[in-house]
């Protein structure tokens, strides 16, 4: 039983991503991928067709063994933990299903404030998203050390977004009336999903997560005057809270990211509002944000995922280009949203290896320049 507690973890081997999260030195960028473990990968796919998808996350052996397929494969310098952002609205008591071929979908989705009743506003994370802490303990052990374990969770707004519109939109209609019609309603919602995200993250930092990302993904589909009433003063409780109650049960604080796609007209705000790392999509221009920004966050992103059908030789250019727009320091490697599943697992290869045979030659003529 020892082995699988949250207590005795392998000595790290790899604190790259750790480093530069904190806006430490680093010797070359660190990388990773969103959606690292995902259809691209054809030992996925064979899991898949074995098993149902929240299965996979329900269950934490083959949530580990999904999280550590990309690790086996590429020189990524972090893990991040097999689930779904949505496994937050089924633990409020909401049935969400995985439509082949459609995506999330919730057969009763909210339609009216009175409908918040039917949510378990007193749930106990413990039980019921406790597959994903011991997913997490058990991957930190069978990672060996060999890097850091990240642990997330969707922000309120857009876990709002899936449980009023009841899947993917392009418009996100139903939850933007919520917002003007239904003020209040709105805040008590997200108030709601608050508390529990707090909870959630608190509980993979204590079960071994040493990072945290939180997924603003629908924040393209608000204005200023809308993600500064209902998506950042929640991020920005989040951050804190999450610091104040990991500090509270004896463990030292892990970096969190923040990613809100969309919200390019926030990045001055993301950056004040506590959180260590600030990730951009393919749409932002990686030194108006360093500008924005003013050093006070590390910059995480942002290719275009769909340069990962070039040929390699032109993945190196424009891993190149992305490299000295950000600089190679405060910088974590990234995509600019998750990969997509017809992607060539090679070329994922030749991102991974051009972000650090790079940054290293990039920081080598520094030093020698200097």
């Amino acid at each position: 039983m020892a082995a699988n507690t949250a207590e005795n973890f392998p000595d790290l081997k790899n604190d790259l991503i750790l480093r530069a999260a904190r806006g430490e030195k680093t010797e070359r960028v660190p990388v990773w991928v969103m959606r690292q473990a995902g259809r691209y990968l054809p030992e996925f796919r064979e899991m898949r067709a074995e098993n149902e998808f929240f299965k996979v996350c329900q269950t934490p052996e083959l949530a580990c063994e999904v999280t550590l397929q990309p690790i086996r494969r590429f020189q990524l310098d972090a893990a991040i933990i097999f689930s779904d952002i949505l496994v937050v609205p089924q633990a409020l008591g909401m049935t969400v299903e995985m439509i082949p071929g459609k995506g999330p979908s919730f057969p009763e989705p909210l339609k009216l404030p009175e409908d918040l009743s039917k949510l378990d506003k007193d749930v106990d994370v413990n039980k019921t998203l406790g597959y994903v802490f011991d997913a997490i303990t058990l991957t930190r052990h069978k990672l060996e050390g060999k890097v850091p374990l990240i642990g997330f969770s969707g922000a309120p707004w857009t876990l709002m977004c899936y449980m009023i519109e009841g899947g993917g939109s392009e418009s996100m209609s139903k939850p933007k009336q919520w917002l003007y019609r239904y003020e209040e309603a709105s805040h008590q919602l997200l108030n709601i999903l608050t508390k529990v995200i707090i909870d959630y993250l608190v509980g993979q930092v204590m079960a071994g997560a040493q990072l945290l990302q939180v997924f603003e993904s629908h924040a393209g589909h608000l204005c200023p005057r809308t993600f500064n009433t209902f998506a950042l003063p929640y991020l920005s409780i989040i951050a804190k809270q999450v610091e104040e109650k990991v500090r509270a049960q004896g463990k030292e604080p892990v970096p969190m990211i923040i990613f809100a796609k969309g919200a390019h007209y926030a990045i001055e705000d993301l950056a004040q509002c506590g959180y260590e790392v600030v990730g951009l999509d393919w749409t932002i221009n990686p030194k108006t944000a360093r500008h924005q920004t003013q050093g006070k966050v590390t910059l995480q992103g942002n290719m275009d995922p769909g340069a990962l059908y070039a040929p390699k030789e032109e993945i190196r250019t424009i891993v190149r280009e992305m490299l000295e727009q950000f600089g190679t320091q405060q910088h974590i490697a990234n995509l600019g949203h998750g990969i997509w599943p017809t992607i060539d697992p090679d070329h994922v290869e030749a991102f991974v290896d051009a972000v650090h045979s790079i940054s290293e030659e990039i920081n080598l003529d520094s030093k020698k320049k200097n």
